[in-house]
């Protein structure tokens, strides 16, 4: 069987913005999940055995656009995303996102996002469990200013702790795409072409281009990712587990 394509949520624009009310980033459902304790580092214990960044790295990404093939520089912010992080750096050291394809890109009336890191290339793929055809998944994970761990699986509305993000949706934010449960994103991501306040405490920024953001704006649908490769941070990556795999050929989507 596979997995039903979700339908993108609708939009509405305010002035010449582009808001979005429930933002579906183009992820497969899957079951949601609701942790009981955590552990001494604030994450929740049903997520202990996912990866971990235990501080910041930074990322080459090599794209392949209609204009020539460029490097993009990502500073990834474990420090504030530990799990989301973790789960794209370790994903980039395994080689996942390599050969895989941006499949949206959104930039009229207004820059919005571009969007890839699914191994289907239509918006329903993502990453396994290592050794099965379960979707790895990741809560959403935002962290304030002086609160000691990120909140998880939270929605954040409060315009007082909106102002308190340390990782907002500015230009060349690098967030994790989901679907509407809260806990479903796997290694879909996406770049922001302009800062999207409207997306803050919805979706879980993990890092920001900080070179090459010339490139993202030139990327259209179908370009691809030719390579990904961390710079700088790699040992400070913690993997409990073993290698997820692509979930190309995923079966029994009643099951997750």
């Amino acid at each position: 069987m596979k997995f039903a394509k979700l339908g993108r949520m609708s939009r509405c624009r305010v002035g010449v913005g582009l808001v979005l009310g429930y933002l579906c980033l183009g992820l497969l459902a899957c079951r949601s999940t609701s942790p009981l304790s955590e552990s001494p580092s604030g994450i929740p214990a049903a997520y202990a055995d996912r990866p971990q960044l235990q501080g910041k790295a930074v990322v080459e990404m090599e794209v392949q656009t209609a204009e020539g093939v460029g490097k993009v520089i990502l500073a990834i912010h474990g420090e504030a995303a530990p799990l989301t992080g973790g789960q794209f750096v370790d994903l980039v050291q395994r080689g996942f996102y390599n050969g895989l394809t941006f499949h949206r890109v959104e930039k009229d009336p207004q820059p919005f996002v571009v969007q890839g890191g699914d191994p289907r290339g239509d918006g329903t793929g993502g990453a396994t469990e290592p050794g099965s055809n379960r979707l790895r998944t990741i809560p959403l994970e935002i962290q304030l200013r002086g609160e000691p761990y990120p909140r998880y699986n939270t929605l954040i509305q409060d315009p007082a702790a909106l102002s308190k993000l340390l990782l907002p949706h500015r230009l060349g934010a690098v967030a994790m795409a989901r679907s509407s449960p809260l806990d479903s994103a796997s290694s879909q991501f996406y770049i922001t072409l302009s800062a999207l306040p409207i997306l803050d405490g919805r979706y879980a920024v993990f890092g920001y281009v900080t070179e090459g953001m010339e490139w993202v704006e030139r990327i259209q649908v179908g370009d691809v990712i030719r390579s990904a490769r961390v710079l700088e941070g790699a040992d400070l990556l913690r993997v409990p587990g073993s290698q997820p795999e692509r979930a190309d050929q995923m079966e029994d989507p009643g099951s997750l």
